[in-house]
């Protein structure tokens, strides 16, 4: 596995002498590199977003277990905003700009450090809609990136204009981010998605100067790692779910089952994502912008996706605060969306027409398991359905 460490060297070390103050020039790495894979750094890094992950996760159960559906939905999209925003910036700029050097180290340490800060806040997003914490943490990560982008613009002239617009797009809406603190009420939720809005055309001004050279096969398994995240906190709810099983003999029959249908809707999620060509989606610009953007979707369907199962045994245990098909929604309608997005996204492109349509169907029904009688079940051949319908249309020629 790589370390991390650009594959050409800088100048200064090709002419033998060391680097100034042990830092390397910032030039952005080769888009034809081979063998590139995930820094340790990187796998550190995404090891802390899984304490915000799971602690939006843990909220929004509670949010739907008490029968506050729409705030709890509005909240945990709003966290979930941060975390997933945070960390694509740093995905996409690791992978044009990685130096590896103990200043590019220290900055990603902050990044984190402004993680944790975030999920320290993200019960109080919650509870009170208070997202002081939350965006004191967010502007922390988003502004040591913005020290990376001026690092970048040092040492590439052609690249200048466009790290410029990303130093200067960033720092401009964090500003903004602080402003909306000095609300009443914090803004409310208009102006939490202007500003969200902002931050998103960030990356479409920035890049249309010149593109930053990140690598595809690089970002595809960047996102796969994150999508491996979130399953497993999918995992962790199936096996609590098992665990009560043991514990609660008089549900015992229902819980293991339960268990059971839980582990095949993760892994059948799991082998959906994995049977695409994510790197091949990955060709332009814009693609990249849209392959980047829909994953929110997808994402956030995979946190909300474990809250779901810890909703449905609430319910199948006696404890939720939710009707039946409102509790096996929390579980379908994500798993839906998973699908879906993802098929939109890569699957759509190496699959032949009646796959496509198997696919979309399957779904579908999918997301409709939660009128069924038992909706765990349901979706559970749906995504199984899904995962044969890939899998048999492997072996078809590809479709670009």
């Amino acid at each position: 596995m790589s370390t991390g460490s650009p594959a050409q060297a800088p100048t200064e070390e090709r002419r033998g002498r060391a680097p100034r103050a042990g830092l390397r020039p910032m030039r952005p790495r080769d888009r034809r590199e081979p063998h590139r894979a995930a820094s340790p750094l990187e796998l550190f890094f995404d090891l802390v977003f899984v304490v915000a992950v799971s602690s939006a996760a843990v909220e929004l159960h509670h949010d739907l277990g008490d029968g506050h559906v729409t705030h709890g939905l509005v909240a945990y999209a709003t966290v979930f905003f941060a975390v997933w925003w945070a960390w694509m910036n740093f995905t996409w700029f690791a992978s044009a700009f990685d130096t590896d050097d103990w200043l590019y180290r220290v900055l990603t340490l902050v990044q984190m450090a402004g993680v944790l800060v975030v999920a320290a806040g993200v019960h109080d997003a919650f509870a009170a809609g208070d997202l002081t914490v939350v965006t004191a943490g967010y502007v922390v990560m988003r502004l040591a990136l913005v020290v990376q982008w001026l690092r970048a613009s040092r040492a590439d002239a052609a690249l200048r204009a466009t790290t410029h617009r990303y130093a200067l797009g960033i720092a401009v809406v964090q500003v903004a981010w602080l402003a909306r603190l000095a609300l009443p009420g914090q803004g409310g939720t208009l102006t939490f998605v202007v500003l969200a809005l902002a931050e998103l055309a960030v990356p479409v001004w920035a890049e249309r100067a010149r593109p930053t050279p990140w690598h595809p096969h690089h970002v595809a398994e960047r996102y796969g790692l994150f999508a491996l995240i979130l399953l497993g906190e999918s995992l962790l709810a199936s096996a609590n779910a098992l665990i009560d099983a043991l514990r609660a003999t008089e549900h015992l029959g229902e819980l293991i089952v339960f268990a059971g249908c839980a582990l095949v809707l993760a892994a059948g999620l799991w082998w959906v994502y994995f049977s695409g060509q994510h790197h091949r989606r990955l060709g332009s610009r814009r693609a990249g912008l849209v392959y980047g953007y829909m994953h929110y979707v997808v994402f956030a369907a995979a946190g909300a996706f474990s809250a779901g199962v810890e909703v449905l045994l609430d319910h199948e245990t006696g404890h939720g605060g939710l009707g039946a098909v409102a509790s096996a929604a929390a579980v379908t309608v994500p798993v839906a969306l998973f699908l879906l997005a993802t098929w939109g996204l890569v699957l759509r492109h190496d699959l032949d027409r009646a796959s496509n349509v198997l696919v979309v169907l399957f779904g579908l029904l999918a997301g409709a398991a939660a009128f069924a009688p038992q909706p765990l079940v349901v979706a559970a051949v749906a995504v199984t359905a899904v995962v044969v319908t890939v899998e048999r249309a492997a072996t078809a020629p590809s479709r670009g």
